[in-house]
Parts: C-alpha cells; sequence; structure tokens
C-alpha cells in the first residue's frame, strides 16, 4: 500500500493487533492465530482506514519484535503501542521511535498482564524518557482502576490513553466515582478510544453502550480514537464479527460528521 492508497484511504484504525503462530506466548490465556499485517491492511483500507495502530497484544509480553517487523513493513504508513519492561535502553527507545512506535501499553485486565502495584512502580521510572520522546501512556483497566490513573497522571505528567471505553459497562451508568475520574482524566487532557464494546458486557449491534459514548463524548471532546480491535481475540477464530460492525456503533453515537472526524483523529494523537 503506498502513499495513493492512504490519501484515499485517510481514517485510523486506533486499536489492532497482529500475530504470528510461530511467535513464543507464554502463559498465554489464548492460542493466537496468525494474522498478518497485510491481512488487516486490506480489511482496513476496504473501509477507509490507510493508517493503523499496531497494539502489543499481552500475549507477547515484552517481547515486541513481530510489532516492530510489522511497522518496518508498513513503511511510515502505521504506528504503534508497545509493552516494555522497564531495562530498555535508551537506544533501544529511540530505535522503536523511529520504527513508528508512539506509547506503552500497560494491561490491569488480561491474565498476562500488569498487577496495578507493577504499573505504579514502573510508570515514574520511565516517564523522564517517554517524555523526552513524546509517547502516550496507554491503559486497558477496569473502572475502578480509574482513580489510580487519576494519581500516577498528575504524578507522571504524561499523557494518558484509555483503552476500550475505559471500561465502561453498562453497570457503570450510575457510578459516580468512575465518572468523578473520567472527569479528571478529560480535563488532564487525556484521550479515550472508542473500541472494545464485545469485551463491555454488550451485545452487538451495541446500543446499550451508546449513553455510555455520548456521556464519554462530551467529556473528552475531540480527543477521542475509534479502534477495531481486529482480529477480535473476543472470538473464535472462524466467527469473527465485521469490520464494519464495530464502526457503526460509533456513528449512531455521535452521528456521522462527529464520527468521522473520530477516525481522523489518530493523525493528532499517533504524529
Amino acid at each position: 500500500m503506498g502513499a495513493g492508497d492512504c490519501d484515499r484511504a485517510p481514517g485510523w484504525d486506533c486499536h489492532v493487533h497482529v500475530f504470528d503462530a510461530s511467535v513464543p506466548a507464554a502463559g498465554a490465556h489464548y492460542v493466537p492465530v496468525a494474522r498478518p499485517l497485510a491481512q488487516v491492511e486490506a480489511t482496513a483500507r476496504a473501509h477507509g482506514c490507510g493508517h493503523l495502530v499496531l497494539v502489543q497484544p499481552s500475549v507477547y509480553g515484552a517481547d515486541n519484535r513481530l510489532l516492530l517487523e510489522s511497522l518496518r513493513a508498513g513503511a511510515g504508513r502505521h504506528r504503534g503501542v508497545v509493552v516494555v519492561h522497564g531495562r530498555e535502553s535508551a537506544a533501544e527507545l529511540a530505535a522503536m521511535h523511529a520504527a513508528g512506535v508512539r506509547g506503552v501499553r500497560f494491561n490491569l485486565v488480561s491474565p498476562v498482564g500488569n498487577a496495578a502495584g507493577e504499573a505504579e512502580a514502573l510508570l515514574p521510572v520511565l516517564a523522564p524518557e517517554l517524555r523526552r520522546l513524546g509517547w502516550h501512556v496507554q491503559w486497558y483497566v477496569h473502572p475502578q482502576h480509574l482513580a489510580l490513573l487519576v494519581s500516577l497522571q498528575a504524578r507522571c505528567r504524561l499523557p494518558f490513553v484509555l483503552d476500550h471505553l475505559a471500561g465502561l459497562t453498562p453497570a457503570h451508568a450510575l457510578d459516580e466515582r468512575a465518572w468523578e475520574a473520567l472527569r479528571a482524566l478529560a480535563a488532564s487532557a487525556a484521550w479515550i478510544k472508542l473500541s472494545g464494546w464485545y469485551r463491555l458486557q454488550a451485545e452487538a449491534p451495541y446500543t446499550a453502550l451508546q449513553p455510555l459514548v455520548q456521556r464519554v463524548a462530551a467529556l473528552f471532546g475531540e480527543r477521542m480514537v475509534w479502534g477495531s480491535d481486529w482480529p477480535h481475540t473476543f472470538f473464535e477464530a472462524h466467527d469473527l464479527p465485521a469490520y464494519d460492525s464495530v464502526w457503526r456503533p460509533v456513528v449512531r453515537a455521535l452521528g456521522e460528521p462527529a464520527a468521522q472526524r473520530v477516525r481522523l483523529a489518530g493523525a493528532l494523537l499517533y504524529p
């Protein structure tokens, strides 16, 4: 896919994963099926997204080799978010930046992710180098973790990005502690990702989440991006949702003009 293809498909899919069945996935809670970059590129491009954000999946831990190889194969069209262990040298991080990495991810949800205490200890160590590189911190959390993120954001002074609607489910519609923390994060210029609907105790077409998306939009304004969560590891490999089915909830909740702004906002978050 060349520059002309991206011009015709200017949108951003800000949450995808690539997998290679030969890459070790020690302790994984699912067995990855090979899902190469070219496959998601073709699918996303057909729906107007010529730019991808490759997010390191939890099953590969801090072994980011496949993600980095895929970014380099993308020849600058895509961006990446990695998982780190904190022992990377400045030169290693600089090489990741050159490949297209723009953030680090903490995952407080998956069984092979991070413990909250581990993230709380590691982020302040990483913060000076992350600020120097201009990277952000992406969080996959449950709503009960949001108060911790408020504290960490104030302490570390880094842009935060909240995965998968910050973990909000219909059960959190009246959870004022969660919304108070979200308001604080939004006021500190955090971003939120409209993605992972099926991870939020909702079923297609996800109308139960529409009021939450609209309330989130009122808080975060233009600091929202969308991600397909392809290849949908929540599902069996033979039963993946249609790509458009995880985009339409954004259109229904926000309307077409605002939804299109969300789809282009990745250019701002992932320069």
